[in-house]
């Protein structure tokens, strides 16, 4: 493996006119090549695709050009272009998040000589590595084995290979319950030749021996307790390092490059650490880490000011570090100078960066498809969009989360009703002692903006296929219900409330309303009778103001039952009292398809089968502007779902625009 260090001075003579001239050499063996060679590498990467294969939004039936994997292929190939000497690896979340994948695990799922669309263009372009994220277990050990081609000792999984993709998946933290083997290779060696140069200009020609290890998120096994319970365990990301980086270090490897589907938290470390990147940056022997998992960019601005982290250049903890975005919006690079020292690769920290370069500079500039690319996938194509136009229903409504966080629940409240009349025909079958506990159902917006002016549920009135019902539920969660108490519940409530910034009554510059380091899918909003209050000018764990049931005081002791999913019910979120031991209900079924179902036995939806909003925002006159961002020019569907309060003050011309509320309404 190479050493972190800063640079020493080299001599870099005829180094760019010898390239030009296509100077060449036969390959030298490692042990020969000089002290004082010089070489560029990079490593790069995409992560969360989340089988966006192309540019295409399945709920508007429509080319989306902001993301899609048919355009990241155009940006690796400019960047291979960029970098002769490059290595491209994958840090999870492929499988799963999309119509087209749901279609191939769920609908029609695909036969064992039959690779996976995705992996299907991700091989077109070529992929060394990878490593499997925490959606890639949400369609169960069975499927993930089969497509994967990875035949595992585990309840469920294959015994045989099927197709899967054409490069390595590596992963260190996830063991058979049989035999405490991985699941996955813990770790791999990719081995390129590549160009170099000797300190006098001499082009020569490099075996590159890189190690690659990869890590998923350890809370796999609360997300997905149905699929993995007693099946597999899980290690920490830090511990399963420690473990297998001797492994790795004794194959003598120039490089090695650690996939962690996993983002940044410097918190103190526990094993069950979902983002532990800074903890395994500073795991010696490491000299690149690629990122993932938080559906963002580093480095980044979000990153600013973290502890010994370089949210300019991409180093955590002095190791060049990438995360590329999410959906295929974006390819990570890092671009390494190595330098030979002592018989080794040295990386040269002060000319090494790392940079995440967008398939879109805005939403008018994006690059263009790889033609290469949807030809692949045509035919899996066409079959998705034609089941998703499958008819159930009609509707006289609306349904959107354009303003979910400002109390528009029309998107909501069809996945509420819909959970609520599962559970109050189920549970009574397995728990008769809790037929007469009311059932309450909770949902969250998932689509609120976090991935542009586009990333919202938007229902039209009129017909409604299963189009819709994926729109109104965009995972494919399973549902489950937990018993809880009154106490219980407004926890539950206080801890969703954290959606909100504290509110100063006082200030009269703008303040933000949404806390934008909350995501949207951990704001539940609780339906089944009950109406609540939210004061934001109080301090989060106490904006529960009032909290009622049929009208009535909820008691601390007063029993529910809650619907929500198997996430949430799982701990997913870090709710309290939310830990999976409460569970009364895990149901086989997947929330999307309860709500279809829903839909089909009603035929006609209209206000009348839904609840009205639960809750409303404290009275709170302000002396300055409450703001949050939004799609622009949306204030009609404010208006429509009774927010007069709302009015939008500028339009940022990049199909966003910032709206103030007036909360003393």
């Amino acid at each position: 493996m190479s050493v972190r260090s800063a640079p020493f001075a080299l001599p870099l003579l005829a180094l760019a006119a010898l390239a030009l001239a296509g100077c060449s050499a036969l390959p030298w063996r490692a042990g020969r090549v000089p002290d004082g060679a010089r070489a560029k590498v990079a490593i790069l990467e995409t992560t969360d695709i989340h089988a966006n294969v192309l540019g295409y939004d399945y709920y508007r039936l429509k080319d989306d050009p902001t993301v899609g994997f048919e355009r990241t292929a155009t940006l690796i190939r400019r960047a291979r272009a960029e970098y002769p000497n490059h290595f491209l690896f994958d840090s999870g979340d492929t499988i799963q998040g999309s119509v087209l994948a749901d279609y191939q695990a769920l609908v029609k799922p695909v036969a064992c000589d039959q690779e996976l669309a995705v992996y299907r263009a991700m091989d077109a372009i070529g992929y060394d590595g990878g490593t499997p994220g925490n959606h890639e277990f949400n369609y169960g050990l069975g499927y993930l084995s089969q497509v994967t081609g990875t035949p595992m000792n585990v309840d469920g999984g294959r015994h045989t290979h099927c197709a899967g993709p054409h490069f390595p998946l590596v992963l260190a933290n996830v063991y058979s319950a049989r035999d405490g083997a991985p699941i996955f290779k813990p770790w791999t060696i990719v081995e390129k030749t590549i160009d170099a140069y000797t300190p006098d200009g001499s082009h020569i020609r490099v075996r590159l021996k890189v190690g690659i290890i990869g890590f998923t998120p350890p809370p796999i096994m609360q997300w997905d307790q149905h699929h993995l319970a007693g099946k597999v365990t899980v290690a920490g990301v830090v511990e399963a390092a420690h473990k297998y980086l001797p492994e790795l270090q004794a194959q003598h490897p120039d490089l090695i490059v650690a996939l962690l589907h996993g983002g940044l938290d410097t918190h103190p470390y526990t094993s069950d650490m979902e983002n532990a990147g800074w903890y395994l940056a500073g795991v010696p022997g490491i000299d690149v880490l690629l990122l993932g998992h938080s559906h963002t960019q580093f480095p980044g601005p979000r990153y600013a000011g973290m502890k010994d982290v370089d949210a300019r250049r991409g180093f955590v903890r002095n190791v060049p570090a990438v995360m590329g975005g999410f959906f295929g919006k974006d390819l990570g690079v890092v671009a390494l100078v190595l330098n030979r020292k002592d018989g080794r690769w040295v990386v040269d920290l002060d000319n090494s960066h790392s940079e995440v370069r967008p398939i879109c500079k805005d939403k008018h500039d994006c690059v263009p498809a790889d033609p290469a690319i949807a030809p692949l996938v045509a035919d899996v194509q066409g079959a998705a969009i034609a089941y998703v136009n499958t008819p159930i229903g009609e509707s006289t409504l609306r349904m959107s989360s354009y303003f979910a966080d400002e109390g528009n629940m029309s998107a909501l409240a069809p996945v509420n009703a819909a959970q609520i009349d599962y559970v109050r025909r189920e549970l009574p079958l397995t728990h008769p002692e809790l037929a007469d506990v009311p059932v309450l159902g909770a949902a969250a917006a998932f689509r609120t903006g976090f991935g542009g002016p586009a990333d919202y549920t938007d229902v039209a009135a009129g017909p409604l296929t299963l189009r819709s019902a994926a729109d109104l539920y965009f995972y494919p969660n399973t549902l489950a219900a937990v018993k809880i108490d009154g106490a219980g519940l407004k926890a539950w409530l206080e801890q969703s409330a954290r959606r909100f910034n504290r509110i100063d009554p006082e200030q009269t510059g703008e303040q933000a309303l949404i806390n934008s380091r909350y995501t949207g899918y951990n704001f539940d909003q609780i339906q089944g009778g009950i109406h609540y209050v939210i004061d934001v000018s109080r301090p989060a764990g106490e904006r529960i103001t009032t909290l009622t049931f049929q009208g009535k005081p909820v008691a601390p002791t007063q029993p529910f039952v809650v619907v929500t999913n198997n996430y949430r019910a799982s701990g997913g979120g870090h709710f309290p009292g939310l830990d999976g031991s409460n569970i009364v209900l895990a149901a086989p079924d997947g929330t999307r398809e309860i709500l279809a179902h829903w839909i089909e036995r009603k035929q006609h939806l209209d206000a009348a089968d839904l609840e009205a909003t639960s809750w409303r925002f404290a009275p709170l006159k302000t002396r300055g502007p409450v703001v949050f961002t939004g799609a622009a020019n949306k204030l009609d569907v404010a208006k429509a779902a009774g927010l007069h309060n709302i009015r939008q003050l500028k339009d940022n011309g990049d199909g966003t625009a910032v709206y103030a509320v007036d909360l003393s309404h």
